[in-house]
C-alpha cells in the first residue's frame, strides 16, 4: 500500500482503484483515484483519466476534482471540477509534495 508524506494527504484504500463519473453531457468518464488532499479545509481529489486499462496514466494528465459530499461513512460521494486556476494550482503543488515519492511529475514550464 502507498502512503504519502504528508499530514494534508489520504492516499486511495487500495493502489488502482477506479471510479466512474458523468459529466455534463452524461457522457461517462473513468478515472484512477490518486488520493485526496486537504486544502484550507476543503478536500480535493487527484484523478488520472482512464481511455485504455492498459494504459492508465499513460496521458499525465492529473484531474483536480473538490469533494462536494461525503457518504455515510465519510468517504467521497459527489465531486466537482475545480474551476478557479489558484486554487488548482495551489492543491496541485501541495499534491506533488506530498506524493514526490510516489510519482514521477515533469515540469511543465520547462521548454
Amino acid at each position: 500500500m502507498r502512503t504519502g508524506s504528508a499530514p494534508n494527504f489520504c492516499p486511495p484504500v487500495k493502489e488502482g482503484m477506479c471510479i466512474t463519473l458523468a459529466d455534463e453531457q452524461g457522457e461517462e468518464l473513468t478515472f484512477e483515484f490518486l488520493g485526496i488532499i486537504i486544502h484550507d479545509g476543503r478536500r480535493y481529489g487527484f484523478f488520472y483519466p482512464v481511455v485504455d486499462e492498459n494504459d492508465v496514466g499513460a496521458s499525465g494528465e492529473v484531474v483536480v476534482l473538490e469533494v462536494t459530499e461525503l457518504d455515510d461513512e465519510g468517504q467521497p460521494a459527489a465531486f466537482e471540477l475545480v474551476l478557479d486556476e489558484q486554487i488548482a494550482a495551489e492543491v496541485y503543488a501541495d499534491f506533488k509534495q506530498a506524493t514526490k515519492d510516489l510519482y514521477d511529475f515533469e515540469d511543465s514550464s520547462e521548454g
